[in-house]
């Protein structure tokens, strides 16, 4: 991009003035010298049609949109971050690159000339009317259209790539289906670029200019009317997408009275929402990255999406119609929104992290399962025991209560009193799952050795994620208030946690019922006092190799990387797996999914495990207690000498001096 540009506007021009513009073209862009009364009467006929037939479309697009129902909770505060959001993914087309970066360059070539264009086009039209304002004779004139033709270059190169790539290459992603409208854009804009270079390569006057602009003027009103009935709508709305998107990484949005129960039909729809879908340029980055669409399960993202838009384009946002076709199986949204595909969904975020225009999908999915668990819609065994669990005992693997008392005495743990710097807080399967416990223990053991003090909560309850997640608001508000409760008359200050589902849903979702203490993962807790932890080697001066598998809620959700692998470096030799970071694939617990029945297809937790079976990493490094259980039964099954499975605070207290006193 650098390169070509350079050469646009470090050429010597004809007049002079400006050494080097342009010696890259035979001449200065070459316009027309006069337009007849009939060819202006011409122009402002079509420029009037052209707006028309885009209005047509896009105008019950628009009325869809703001008659949609408000967000309750929608501000425009912090505008700082929704300036630079709109900076980076829009301007920049940050995201677009970054995630593919070869279709994304391609993309962001098409995007940053249309910006350049911007003037070009204007001043086109307005020479069309006799008020043109740039004249090609001109310095500044000189510089800029050179300029642009260069832009014009790398959008002709652009467009081309994207046109093989959707109708020749077709990855899966992008769907089965070819869009014949989405060929036709990409020719109208291919020969926008075309006749604009064209008139640098012909004399001025000739009749050959008057060919190629009336050309690029028509091109254009073509362009117009088509972009709101393709999925190159996305042009028009996306950067407000962008801008006004909720804050915070797949923020659940508080529902916004008693007769509220979550997306159930066309009236639930918020104006966020049918904004956010009607963004959609189908491109399939959601899919791609999808735990359940690449394991065969019914869920889409992109369907999802998809779904409420055809819900909206045919029902509008003021139908009683059900959202859900299991609520409305005479109607044709059965393949699109399906009961079944949004209660696959493991509420990794993966979809939401991967999207260039602003969806955010996994609120959307979670308000459609409020809309069927509220309703009592959904009829689930599993899902049904898990909530009775979760009223009756206070935690998701319905035991009771004086299992977590009789573990706290084995282990001696002190009772939070006020006078302790940390609460830690076991959760449901530090407190009952025998693998949780042993991560706790080692944990504890980890804060002994530091000399920080702590102590655990004599009762405690579930945090309420896998209701949260799973649509049950009742159930929810009842643990989060219990919670906050219980911290409130402890007197508690600080919070450590190993789990990050818990982490993530006492910092964010309890917020709609109060404020929680300060919290944190054990994994931060560990990398601040990383000086102070013995570091071991026991294989070689590399140590022993390990790779760690990023937990979806700990990484996308709140962005912790560096931290965990500083303490898996204290252990070992940390081994990435191919998919990592930010494009860590799911275990597929999430989304409470670990206490529903089995899976269709394959097995997410399969799929992951057999990826870090396959680095050749003698020990797998977890830092959540439900990638650990996931994990537990998987490796066994995708290998015959499958590697250790250890949790980060494990993988440090085995160095720990009094680590072979271990019963």
């Amino acid at each position: 991009m650098v390169d070509v540009t350079l050469v646009a506007v470090s050429g010597a021009g004809s007049s002079g003035a400006l050494p080097l513009i342009g010696t890259w073209l035979p001449h200065t862009l070459a316009e027309p010298e006069h337009f007849s009364t009939t060819e202006v009467v011409l122009l402002l006929s079509g420029i009037a049609v052209s707006v028309t037939l885009f209005f047509q479309r896009f105008g019950p697009i628009l009325n869809r949109i703001l008659h949609s129902k408000k967000d309750a909770d929608f501000s425009l505060r912090p505008i700082g971050r929704r300036v630079w959001d709109f900076f980076w993914e829009v301007l920049c087309q940050g995201k677009v690159i970054r995630q593919r970066p070869l279709p994304g360059l391609a993309h962001a070539f098409v995007f940053w000339g249309f910006l350049a264009f911007a003037l070009v086009t204007t001043n086109h039209i307005a020479n069309g009317l006799h008020v043109g304002f740039l004249s090609p004779e001109s310095y500044v004139g000189e510089f800029y259209f050179s300029f642009a033709a260069a832009w014009a270059v790398l959008v002709a190169i652009g467009i081309t790539g994207l046109f093989i790539r959707r109708f020749f290459v077709r990855p899966i992603w992008l769907g089965k289906k070819v869009s014949v409208e989405s060929g036709w854009i990409a020719f109208l804009i291919f020969l926008l670029m075309v006749s604009y270079l064209g008139a640098f390569f012909v004399s001025p006057g000739s009749a050959a200019v008057k060919a190629l602009w009336w050309t690029h003027t028509l091109t254009l009103l073509a362009f117009l009317p088509l972009i709101p009935h393709t999925k190159h709508l996305h042009l028009v709305i996306s950067p407000v997408t962008v801008f006004l998107k909720r804050d915070g990484f797949s923020k659940i949005p508080p529902l916004s009275g008693d007769e509220d129960f979550g997306l159930v039909t066309g009236k639930d729809v918020t104006q966020l929402v049918a904004l956010q879908v009607y963004s959609c340029v189908e491109c399939g980055r959601c899919t791609e990255h999808c735990p359940a669409a690449n394991t065969g399960k019914v869920l889409n993202p992109k369907e999802i999406a998809l779904g409420v838009r055809s819900y909206l384009n045919e029902l509008g946002p003021a139908s009683d119609v059900a959202l859900l076709a299991e609520a409305r199986p005479e109607t044709k949204f059965a393949e699109l929104l399906s009961m079944e595909a949004v209660f696959e969904c493991t509420t990794c975020g993966s979809c939401e992290y991967q999207c260039p225009v602003g969806i955010q999908h996994v609120p959307v999915i979670v308000g459609l399962r409020r809309g069927a668990t509220n309703t009592g819609a959904w009829e689930d065994n599993y899902g049904t025991k898990l909530f009775l669990a979760l009223e009756k005992n206070g935690n998701a693997l319905g035991l009771s209560a004086m299992e977590r008392d009789k573990f706290i005495q084995k282990e001696s743990f002190p009772i939070f009193d006020g006078t302790q710097e940390y609460c830690l807080w076991l959760g449901c399967m530090g407190g009952y799952d025998p693998k949780g416990r042993e991560i706790i223990a080692d944990f504890a053991r980890v804060m002994n050795y530091l000399g920080t003090t702590f102590g655990v909560l004599k009762k405690e309850k579930c945090t309420g994620d896998p209701a949260r997640r799973l649509g049950n608001d009742l159930v929810f508000q009842t643990l989060a208030e219990a919670g906050l409760k219980a911290f409130e008359t402890a007197k508690v200050q600080k919070i450590v946690a190993i789990c990050p589902h818990c982490v993530r849903t006492i910092a964010n979702d309890w917020r709609e019922y109060g404020v929680a203490p300060e919290i944190e993962h054990h994994s931060e807790f560990m990398a601040r006092h990383i000086g102070m932890l013995p570091k071991q080697t026991l294989a070689g001066d590399d140590g022993e190799s390990i790779v760690y598998h990023d937990p979806c809620y700990l990484g996308r959700y709140r962005d912790v990387y560096d931290e965990p692998r500083a303490v898996v470096e204290q252990a070992g030799k940390l081994v990435e797996a191919p998919r990592s970071h930010e494009r860590s694939f799911c275990c597929g617990a999430g989304g409470g999914l670990a206490f529903l029945g089995e899976e269709k297809g394959e097995r997410v937790s399969h799929v992951r495990a057999a990826e870090l079976a396959g680095t050749g990493a003698k020990v797998v490094g977890t830092a959540c207690p439900f990638c650990n259980t996931m994990f537990r039964d998987a490796l066994a099954e995708v290998s015959k000498t499958p590697p250790q499975l250890l949790d980060i605070a494990q993988l440090t207290a085995r160095a720990l001096p009094d680590a072979g006193n271990r019963d």
